[in-house]
């Protein structure tokens, strides 16, 4: 319990500052959550968490039911965080909260998905995308919950939360790891890994992204057959090599001898770190993995696949911008596309100036992201929607729009 007089609990001197919320939330009659307890349940409930079970992790679209989806992916990550502060007396609420938000923001399609989105929002608005900053956008303008009284509102997450999301980029190395001591506007970050979380569960959160990932993509590429047997025997030696013992490469095995070296080398005048050996093993994995999974041959196909998809869907929904009445615009234009249509007019009323105040907008009460007047905010509108889809729904849009389909009854001579 080297780091329990520096857990972010109400004793920490910035503790304040780690719960303050962008707005004040509204209070529960005797709620026995903490803030940030409160914070997971939010998560926990919103829709860009549901619809991590149908988002890539590494493998598209994979039909086989036991190949790791980007929910899993989460829950694993906020299982070795819990079990890394448990153990080092940090406080567990906290990192389990940035744990199950940290990935929201995640496009379709995996970190391909991204790199397509990422040249999208280049070349068409001039700025960047990575799907850090987009799970903060996600969680504290685009989801919404409801209140006691049925209002439609933002998440509102606490500063330690939002922080531990949008900096929890970063990968296991040998040098040291420590909370920055300043609060900062997080709006204002630029790229990913710009800065150091705020907290040490924020950092925990980071070391854990990898340790979930590194030896489960492999277990899944081997499932899958991208991996054969004298890959795998070579990998058991590396393993066995680098002082690990085990027989087997198994993922459950290997993270835990992982997580028992991070607890063992760090301290708070030490900081989050593990130890050269392992260091060399977690080098050499992901280089392994880069070779034999992540480029795989077998990948190519697809990866041009879900490119053409974004794409697609991107460039049907902005040519059809106008300035004015751009609603009654598309449900004109797209009418042989229903569930685009209906889907994509619902995320610009839900979110935008042009919000109704009737039927079901009326229970809105989240702040406005899009001003429809600006080509600028319905391009983004629509980088924002295409972030937010699954894979299989992207692919049902795209399979909707290369579809013809007759409107009217053939011309008879």
């Amino acid at each position: 319990m080297r780091f329990a007089e520096q857990a972010m609990n109400s004793e920490h001197p910035q503790w304040d500052q780690a719960v303050a919320r962008p707005r004040i939330l509204y209070e529960r009659p005797e709620d026995m959550r903490s803030p940030f307890e409160r914070d997971y349940t939010r998560l926990l409930h919103s829709t860009a968490y549901r619809r991590l079970k149908h988002k890539t992790q590494v493998f598209f679209a994979s039909a086989n039911d036991h190949v790791c989806t980007r929910m899993e992916h989460v829950q694993l990550v906020a299982s070795v965080s819990h079990s890394l502060c448990k153990q080092m007396g940090l406080n567990t609420e906290l990192a389990r909260a940035i744990a199950l938000g940290h990935d929201l923001g995640h496009a379709p399609f995996g970190h391909h998905g991204e790199r397509v989105l990422a040249d999208v929002a280049r070349e068409s608005l001039d700025r960047p995308f990575w799907h850090e900053q987009n799970s903060l956008r996600f969680v504290d303008a685009l989801e919404t919950l409801p209140d006691p009284d049925g209002r439609e509102r933002n998440l509102d997450l606490t500063y330690a939360v939002r922080d531990g999301i949008i900096t929890h980029c970063g990968e296991v190395t040998h040098k040291r790891l420590y909370p920055r001591s300043e609060a900062v506007d997080l709006d204002q970050l630029s790229k990913a890994g710009e800065i150091a979380p705020f907290t040490w569960e924020g950092c925990i959160v980071r070391v854990a992204d990898t340790i979930s990932y590194l030896g489960r993509d492999i277990e899944d590429a081997y499932r899958l057959g991208l991996i054969g047997r004298s890959q795998l025997r070579w990998l058991i030696a590396l393993v066995r090599e680098s002082g690990h013992g085990s027989q087997r490469l198994n993922n459950g095995l290997f993270m835990h001898q992982l997580m028992l070296d991070l607890v063992k080398c760090s301290c708070p005048s030490e900081g989050i770190r593990i130890s050269s050996k392992y260091y060399g093993l977690v080098v050499a994995l992901k280089e392994f993995s880069r070779v034999h999974i992540y480029d795989h041959y077998r990948l190519r196909a697809y990866q041009e696949y879900a490119t053409l998809v974004i794409r697609t869907i991107y460039t049907h929904l902005a040519g059809e911008y106008v300035s004015v009445n751009i609603i009654g615009r598309l449900r004109e234009r797209l009418r042989p596309y229903p569930l685009l249509t209906r889907h994509f007019t619902k995320w610009l009323l839900t979110y935008s100036s042009e919000r109704p105040n009737w039927g079901r907008f009326k229970r809105f009460d989240n702040r406005m992201v899009y001003d429809l007047k600006r080509t600028e905010d319905y391009k983004q509108a629509i980088i924002d929607f295409i972030s937010g889809m699954t894979d299989q729904f992207a692919i049902r849009v795209f399979t909707e729009l290369t579809s013809l389909q007759m409107e009217a009854s053939p011309l008879t001579p």
